[in-house]
């Protein structure tokens, strides 16, 4: 009986390479290389769909409104969380900046904060709908289920 020693898990994650030990007859255990890659200039959906909010609402673009406008228009249901989160790395990303309003009595004394698309931000939303006309098209809809 041969016995194959090989590695599981050795570049993936920080895994520590574990031996497995397989006699001649257990079937292969294949490995692959997986590799984590930045996503690149590419939205995520939920992104996308922050900026066109933030887009829409304009100058009165401030987490709760922006969570509602998502919600009305896709029948969501957003949490707020999210919605900061995702505002938060767009602005990360240079895609949108804010700002404080001044307190106000009506909110205890406490500012909002506004959103805006930069003009990087303008340009991620315009590359967006691209690829996503791009996909859509020569597509007939609305999809029939099974269609190929």
């Amino acid at each position: 009986m041969c016995i194959v020693q090989s590695l599981y898990n050795s570049t993936f994650a920080g895994y520590a390479a574990v031996p497995i030990q397989k006699t001649h007859d257990t079937p292969p255990n294949f490995l692959y290389y997986v590799e984590i890659v930045a996503k690149g200039e590419s939205l995520g959906e939920f992104e996308y769909l922050v900026l066109l909010a933030v887009l829409r609402l304009n100058n009165g673009a401030y987490g709760m409104r922006v969570r509602r406008e998502i919600a009305e228009r896709t029948q969501r249901d957003v949490t707020i969380g999210a919605v900061y989160a995702t505002l938060e790395r767009l602005a990360a990303k240079g895609l949108i900046t804010s700002e404080m309003s001044d307190p106000t009595p009506e909110r205890g004394g406490r500012a909002k904060r506004s959103f805006h698309l930069t003009g990087v931000g303008i340009q991620a939303v315009n590359r967006s709908r691209q690829e996503l006309e791009s996909m859509l098209e020569g597509l007939a809809f609305p999809l029939l289920r099974g269609s190929r």
